[in-house]
Order: structure tokens, then C-alpha cells, then sequence
């Protein structure tokens, strides 16, 4: 009977994910405002239907007890849409994008959703990646695999310099103090001309192991877009920084952080060590970031200030509160929607944004705790946390 109940809650899971990746190939084909429109309300129907139906609880008890077979899923779907995409750069394009924002969020996940960091220069950091690997593609003979890496530790060594003033503060004045680190790390890039100034700076073609990823593939009688070579690092790295995280919210240092984000005083009373906790938890989430800046100023070969602006930074932010604070399963339907959405509804002009902001806010409304919330820490002998 246990084998049966096993086998219907991997098949109720394989199903969803099927759903999902349909609505996705769906969104990324769409090119008119009615599509979308009634793609959102056949989701909306099939989310409302499956509550209705009490399958949303077995749904995440079969998530959460099979996280193997999840993230295996989830990385046949981009392949899959990679397939069905092959040829077409705007869709691949957007697909890239996804994974490597979803590479920040999870650094800004682990920082706000673990240590109960909130960092509002995510986007700055996200520019240090970007701006180092540019420096290092146009004056050095590094490596571009090398120079992501090197992105991502300058990005955190740079982020080591708000450590004192975040320690020292808490809630919204430590909030204050990485909004103010945002606007300086753009008003620098903006009046520096040796980073190019206002105007930003070209960055050349990425090539891996002698391979140029910026040229297009030839496959028999069709053409792959150069894009799929980005989707493709773009999965790995994201495939990556999640194994990173989820390996960190199960260790007794993940433990910490939560310990830290729910009451100080509990936490220190206990032994745990708050100022190295937030330090590991802030420098760590901040390399995140610096990689996929990196990967991302690689991939569109350009890089300027006005990229990295305070707007970038609360998108990211939304991102995680969206999602489901704390839990990186969230980040990437997040991401999903916060990126895709606003680029198909470009018709509308201005009003894409009044939409997208709509959307969110009914979301919020609705799923106060996010898309996907984090469900309690439990410790049990032979189960997953």
C-alpha cells in the first residue's frame, strides 16, 4: 500500500511538473496580448481547480519528499525547452536570463530569507560581477569561466565592506546603509571614465575552451541560436549555486542563520556566533550575485551604470518575497514571471508595468507568504529538512 501511495505521489509530482513547463513553452510562444491573457486565466483556473480538489497539500508533501526527483525534473524542462526553442534568440534569450537571475536571487534568498539580511544593493553587486568580468575580458588573458569565478569573489570582497555597518545596524537602517552602497557604486561607474562612464562598455564575444559561444550553430539543415550555448551555462551554474544553497540551509551553519533571523538574543544565549553567521551568510550570497552579473554582462556583451540603477535592486528583492522567503524553490517561477511577463506585454507600452505591478500585488494579496512559502525545519532520522 506504501509503494502505491509512493508511486501516486511521484506521478501527482511529475504531472505538475509537465503542467508547468507546458505553461512556460506556452508564455515563451505567445506573441499577442490575448494569448497571454488566456494563458493566465487557464493557470489561474488550473490553480484554483486544484485547490478546490485538495491537491495542493499532497502536491507539496510529494515536493518535499522527493527533492531529487524535483530538481531532476526542472532540469528536463529547460532542456526540453531548449529543444523547442532551438532556433529562436528572443525566447532562449529570456530563458538565460531566468537562470542567471535565478543564480542572484538564490545569493539574496540566503541572505535574506536565512540570515534576515535585507540587502538592497543586490543590483550594485550584480554590477561588480558584470563590471569585473568586462575589465578582465578587454585588459587580461583570463579565462571567461575564470573570470565569472573571480566576478563573484570580487563581488563578495567588495560586499566585505559593508560588513561593520551592517552589523552594527539592524531592520531598516542596515537597509539603509546597502541602498546608500547602491547609489555610490552607481554614481562611481557614472563619473569614472576608465569604466567607460555613462556610456558603459562593450565586452567581447565569451569563449569557452577555444569556443566562441557568441557565434550560432549549424545542426544538419537547421541553425541553433548562439543563445542556447548561454542557456546551457546558465543551467549549470544555476544547477550549481542551488546545490550550493540547499546544502547550506541543511547544515548546522543554515541552522544558525535561521536561529539568527528569528531572535538575536535566543540565538547568542545558545552559543551561535551572530556577527560570523551574518558575515558567512552576506559574503556568501553576495559572490552569488557577482557570478551571475558576470555571466550576464558576458552573455549580452555590454555593460553600463544605468543597469545596475535602486529599481534593478528592489526587482531582485520582490523576486525573493515573491517566490517565498527562504525558500529557493520559489526563486524560479519567480523569476519566471517577474522577467518574462513585462518583456510579452511590451505592446502596451508603460502600462506593462502598471500590469505587472498589479499582478504582484494581487499575488501578495492572495499568497501573503508567496508562491511556494518555506515550510517549517524539521529533523527526523531518514527524512529530508
Amino acid at each position: 500500500m506504501s509503494t502505491f501511495f509512493s508511486k501516486a505521489s511521484r506521478g501527482l509530482l511529475i504531472g505538475a511538473l509537465a503542467l508547468g513547463f507546458l505553461a512556460a513553452w506556452a508564455l515563451l510562444h505567445a506573441e499577442s496580448q490575448l494569448e497571454i491573457l488566456i494563458l493566465g486565466v487557464i493557470v489561474f483556473a488550473v490553480v484554483g481547480a486544484s485547490r478546490h480538489l485538495g491537491l495542493a497539500s499532497p502536491l507539496g508533501a510529494s515536493a518535499s519528499a522527493n527533492p531529487r526527483l524535483l530538481g531532476l525534473g526542472c532540469i528536463a524542462g529547460v532542456l526540453i525547452l531548449l529543444g523547442l526553442f532551438h532556433d529562436e534568440h528572443f525566447a532562449l534569450l529570456l530563458l538565460a536570463t531566468v537562470l542567471i537571475y535565478s543564480v542572484a536571487c538564490l545569493g539574496l534568498n540566503v541572505q535574506f530569507g536565512y540570515a534576515g539580511i535585507v540587502n538592497f544593493a543586490g543590483a550594485a553587486f550584480f554590477g561588480i560581477g558584470s563590471y569585473t568580468a568586462a575589465m578582465l575580458a578587454l585588459h587580461s588573458g583570463v579565462p571567461d569561466l575564470l573570470a565569472i569565478l573571480i566576478a563573484g569573489l570580487v563581488a563578495a570582497a567588495l560586499g566585505s565592506l559593508l560588513i561593520l555597518p551592517v552589523l552594527r545596524t539592524r531592520g531598516h537602517y542596515a537597509a539603509l546603509v546597502t541602498i546608500a552602497f547602491g547609489i555610490l557604486f552607481r554614481t562611481f561607474m557614472e563619473v569614472n571614465d576608465s569604466f567607460g562612464g555613462p556610456q558603459g562598455l562593450r565586452i567581447p564575444s565569451m569563449t569557452l575552451w577555444g569556443i566562441d559561444l557568441g557565434e550560432s550553430l549549424e545542426w544538419g539543415d537547421s541553425e541553433i541560436s548562439f543563445y542556447a550555448n548561454f542557456v546551457i551555462l546558465a543551467l549549470i551554474l544555476c544547477t550549481t549555486a542551488f546545490w550550493l544553497v540547499r546544502r547550506l540551509e541543511r547544515s548546522w551553519l543554515g541552522v544558525a542563520m535561521d536561529m539568527v533571523r528569528t531572535d538575536e538574543i535566543s540565538a547568542s544565549v545558545f552559543g551561535v556566533r551572530i556577527a560570523r553567521t551574518k558575515v558567512m551568510a552576506f559574503v556568501f550570497g553576495n559572490f552569488l550575485i557577482g557570478v551571475a552579473g558576470a555571466s550576464y554582462g558576458l552573455m549580452t556583451g555590454y555593460v553600463a551604470p544605468n543597469n545596475f540603477t535602486f529599481g534593478d535592486s528592489l526587482i531582485l528583492v520582490s523576486i525573493v518575497i515573491l517566490g517565498g522567503i527562504g525558500n529557493p524553490w520559489g526563486i524560479i517561477p519567480a523569476v519566471a514571471i517577474v522577467m518574462i511577463l513585462p518583456e510579452k506585454l511590451q505592446s502596451i507600452q508603460e502600462y506593462r508595468f502598471l500590469l505587472y505591478g498589479l499582478l504582484v500585488i494581487a499575488i501578495l494579496l492572495f499568497r501573503p507568504q508567496g508562491l511556494l512559502p518555506r515550510t517549517v525545519r524539521q529533523f527526523f532520522p531518514g527524512r529530508p529538512s
